[in-house]
């Protein structure tokens, strides 16, 4: 099928983003809250721990000081981002690289802060370096590369600039956690850790955008032909990637029409006459697409049945001749389980080149099929009233399937008067 407007992609994945990006700061803010309360409860409930884990007191408001600013920040972001996700508007991209910047900047003001009451060379051995990870992380949730990477380079730049203000750094020292290797290597990890998640962050975009196309291109299948369309004949059109085009080709046309149907209902509610026919129609559906067809339109109390489009088939007027003598066995089994609802019908079936497209407005379009072999076919099924028969097809269906046995037991009315047509022509009554 035609993939759909590139606006509809476009805005999809924008509110995808925004929906990912609300995930990744709720989870942020739940972190950050946790966090808190952890070490807020440390500092002020475990004193002796704190001070064999620091060189000096730390103050039991300090996680406070801390934490919370952030976690402000986050809650507040997390609210404009829901207001203006309210009103269909966008996060704006250097916004997200922005609040990035600030976010991932809450392991640096730690390693600050701790740093005054530890040895800067513990504090980068203790868990606020570890932080950087988180933020990474959740970066995928982002759905962009570049803002993975951002993070991630910002996290190691902001670790080496703590290391070499913090850490009395000899190049060549003897003390690993002392020389620039060992910290320039946290760094890279650092980084690295950023470019992964970016790849993780495209991943997770092309699977959303490869399943908003699918979803698409199966809308616009069932937009066009209706859900009754059989799931094999739907991944057939998928496959082709393209609209049915307009052309003229040859296709059989198969009208319904139950008959008196229209006298039934007066004795019925509303109700039952909706559940009759669309528990009737299942089962017609369930004929048709066995047979290689489609039921393109339902007309009230009938319907009309494509084989040979908008796929091709070469036994069109057999699978469509089949289909009708099934259909009759399944409306004789019907009555039989349902004598309360016995009907009957009548069908008529022509082949012949008919025009074949999709029409509409770009906000609902349909395929159809028009010309003299949809218009025979009708006529065909009307005349079923008047010569009491149930099946009947023109000479074209007859001469394309004489020779298989799918047409056997004809009896050959004659040419007859057909209304609309100058002159008469050739039909068939199937037994």
């Amino acid at each position: 099928m035609v993939a759909a407007a590139p606006d509809f992609f476009a805005d999809a994945l924008r509110r995808e983003i925004i929906r990912s990006e609300q995930q990744r700061m709720r989870a942020l803010a739940i972190f950050l809250a946790v966090l808190l309360s952890l070490t807020f409860a440390v500092a002020n409930f475990f004193p002796d721990y704190t001070s064999r884990m620091f060189e000096r007191d730390v103050p039991g408001w300090l996680p406070l000081v801390g934490i919370t600013p952030f976690l402000l920040y986050e809650l507040g972001s997390l609210t404009i981002l829901r207001y203006r996700a309210a009103r269909d508007l966008d996060f704006p991209k250097v916004g997200r690289f922005g609040n990035a910047l600030i976010e991932t900047s809450l392991p640096a003001a730690v390693i600050v802060t701790l740093s005054h009451y530890m040895d800067p060379l513990l504090v980068f051995s203790f868990w606020p370096p570890l932080l950087y990870f988180i933020f990474i992380l959740l970066s995928t949730l982002r759905l962009d590369f570049w803002l993975s990477v951002w993070t991630g380079g910002v996290a190691a730049l902001q670790q080496m600039v703590l290391v070499l203000w913090l850490v009395p750094i000899e190049p060549w020292g003897n003390i690993p956690q002392e020389t620039l290797l060992f910290h320039f290597s946290r760094t890279l990890v650092l980084f690295g850790s950023g470019l992964v998640a970016g790849f993780v962050a495209t991943s997770l975009r092309t699977q959303f955008e490869k399943s908003v196309r699918a979803v698409a291109a199966r809308d616009r299948v069932t937009n066009l032909f209706g859900q009754h369309v059989s799931p094999a004949v739907v991944d057939r059109l998928l496959a082709t990637r393209t609209d049915p085009p307009s052309e003229i080709r040859t296709v059989c046309v198969l009208f319904l029409d139950i008959r008196g149907f229209t006298a039934m209902t007066r004795k019925r509610s509303a109700e039952e006459t909706v559940a009759l026919l669309n528990a009737f129609f299942a089962e017609m559906i369930d004929v048709v697409d066995c047979n290689n067809g489609i039921i393109n339109k339902f007309l009230g109390d009938g319907f009309l049945a494509l084989f040979g489009a908008p796929l091709d088939d070469p036994s069109a007027a057999r699978h469509a001749l089949a289909a009708a003598r099934a259909i009759i066995d399944t409306v004789e089994r019907w009555n039989d389980t349902h004598p309360a609802w016995a009907l009957k019908v009548g069908i008529g079936i022509h082949l012949g080149e008919a025009v074949t497209g999709t029409v509409g407005s770009p906000q609902r379009k349909e395929y159809t099929v028009i010309g003299d072999t949809v218009n025979l076919a009708a006529r065909l099924e009307q005349l079923t009233k008047d010569v009491g028969a149930r099946l009947l097809v023109s000479q074209s269906v007859h001469e394309a399937t004489a020779g298989d046995g799918t047409g056997d037991g004809a009896i050959d009315l004659g040419p007859v008067t057909i209304r609309g047509y100058e002159e008469k022509v050739r039909v068939w009554r199937m037994a």
